[in-house]
């Protein structure tokens, strides 16, 4: 049985991958950190049809944990596809930003992703597949999400320079940059605004976690075997970079 590993697998785009993955045939190990019922939601529903799935809780920002997760016997068996989904987005205006909070924010959506990735990429197969979620935001920038922004784009560049570095390994790494989607960081919308940012949308039309969870399935699928260090925009033409 192939293994997908989704980091912070348990809510939104994160569940949305963990569950299309398992329709992919793969089984999947999915980390949490701060609520396991969610976590075990998706898993049980991962079960119910038919394909194996543990969540694990793992703070990335912890070395220790994430070492732990290495120990898995799935990933010591070999990881097929490692999805790095997991993240923190606090609105803070540019401005107002202060160390301590660029801090927490780079240590997890950034540093946390190294983390992962150096503590695993021994038990990656010689043909593993890597998607990193970035952001629009990582690209264009963030009057209220600087810090969020610069993580971002730090994962965006890191993953770049990974598959370079890759050269004729069959190993491949692609980043997945969404726009606006329908998960918890849109949930404090008054309805003012949700309907700015459906009009602001070409495609007049807030994204879905599963809109996500389709661009991932086909960047780990053979039909993508050509594509390494690619940023692929999923917003409904919101932001064309």
């Amino acid at each position: 049985m192939r293994t997908a590993i989704v980091t912070g697998g348990g809510r939104g785009i994160g569940a949305a991958i963990s569950r299309r993955l398992a329709s992919d045939g793969y089984r999947i190990l999915l980390t949490y950190c701060n609520s396991s019922k969610p976590a075990e939601m998706v898993v049980d529903e991962i079960r119910d049809s038919g394909i194996d799935s543990v969540a694990v809780n793992c703070d990335v920002t912890d070395p220790r944990e994430v070492a732990l997760l290495a120990t898995h016997p799935w990933v010591i068996a070999g990881v097929e596809v490692l999805v790095i989904n997991h993240g923190r987005y606090d609105r803070v205006d540019a401005q107002e930003l202060d160390f301590e909070h660029l801090r927490r924010t780079m240590s997890t959506n950034f540093e946390g992703a190294f983390l992962v990735w150096d503590t695993i990429k021994h038990s990656l197969t010689d043909d593993a597949r890597i998607c990193v979620i970035g952001s629009q935001l990582g690209t264009r920038g963030s009057p209220q999400g600087a810090d969020y922004s610069a993580s971002k784009a730090a994962l965006a560049v890191w993953a770049r320079s990974l598959a370079q570095s890759f050269g004729t390994s069959r190993k491949r790494i692609n980043i997945v940059a969404p726009g606006f989607v329908d998960t918890d960081i849109l949930a404090g919308d008054s309805a003012e605004k949700r309907a700015a940012r459906i009009q602001e949308v070409p495609l007049k039309r807030i994204g879905t976690p599963d809109d996500i969870a389709g661009t991932v399935s086909f960047l780990v699928s053979e039909d993508s075997k050509y594509i390494t260090g690619t940023v692929i925009h999923v917003n409904g033409g919101l932001y064309l970079p």
